[in-house]
């Protein structure tokens, strides 16, 4: 018999994450996030700028969605992997691709267990992708494993204090978050990411940038994240009717505080932070 409660305590409290992934991966499906991950392609164009990397370096894009990131570098001549574990995101992108004569190798992947060797990349870069994976610890140690020594690992990442980050708080207050997983916005934390990377980099340069939302106006966007956005999706499909209403009216209160728009439209500006890890 085991008589170690803090064991215990640890067995009982240990994430399924398979069960987490699943119901994550059919939350991503069901919509289609490629409508509003395309109104992101500027953060991986911006990602790509930032980075400089050489022409024909090897690029693994992670948790790619439809391919912002993935476009982004392989406009820039480098030869590019784009994975996720949402085979419908990693379609949508290769259209993209071939839309734009791009050569880009398209594989099915989990962020937490990547399948390349060790060192494989000169660069592993991911856009508001990584950072749902619900091991983070796992997810982390990942794109450190992969990347070579030297090379760069990219990321744009919600912050906790931004626009999205207080989103997520909001569904947390209507939906609690599976037991033991923590926000995805920790990875737009500068002492997590510092923890997390700082044993394998040499220097890790975090960069405050804005995104702003624009849609036709505040229910616009809620009904837009409501349809196609999976974690708004999972919420709502979560809740009955009277739990929908008030995580609606929640989502339209919070879009009010931070609305810079005076016609009526939205335009809300949304913190992340761009962070570039050189490895050592």
């Amino acid at each position: 018999m085991n008589t170690n409660p803090s064991a215990a305590a640890v067995a009982v409290e240990q994430p399924d994450y398979d069960a987490i992934k699943a119901r994550q991966n059919a939350a991503w499906a069901s919509g289609d996030y490629a409508v509003v991950g395309t109104t992101l392609q500027i953060v991986g164009e911006t990602l790509a700028e930032s980075m400089d990397t050489m022409p024909g370096a090897r690029v693994l894009d992670v948790a790619a969605g439809n391919g912002n990131a993935t476009l982004a570098f392989a406009r820039r001549w480098h030869r590019v992997t784009s994975t996720d574990y949402v085979q419908a995101l990693l379609d949508k992108g290769r259209l993209r691709a071939q839309a734009e004569g791009l050569d880009v190798e398209f594989r099915t992947a989990d962020a937490e267990a990547l399948p390349f060797d060790n060192d494989a990349f000169d660069a592993v870069v991911s856009t508001f992708g990584v950072m749902f994976a619900p091991n983070q610890a796992q997810a982390a140690a990942e794109l450190v494993r992969v990347c070579r020594p030297g090379g760069q690992i990219g990321l744009a990442n919600w912050t906790p204090q931004g626009f999205i980050g207080q989103l997520f708080r909001t569904l947390g207050r209507h939906v609690a978050p599976p037991a033991g997983v923590k926000s995805p916005a920790l990875w737009g934390d500068r002492d997590w990411i510092d923890a997390t990377f700082g044993p394998a980099a040499r220097v890790i340069q975090v960069t405050p940038r804005t995104f702003t939302f624009r849609y036709k106006s505040p229910a616009h966007f809620v009904d837009v994240f409501r349809a196609l956005y999976g974690p708004v999706h999972k919420a709502f499909g979560a809740l009955d009717e009277a739990g929908r209403e008030s995580l609606s009216r929640d989502m339209l209160a919070l879009i009010d505080s931070l609305n810079v728009a005076s016609d009526g439209s939205m335009s809300v500006p949304g913190a992340y932070a761009e962070v570039i890890v050189l490895k050592a």
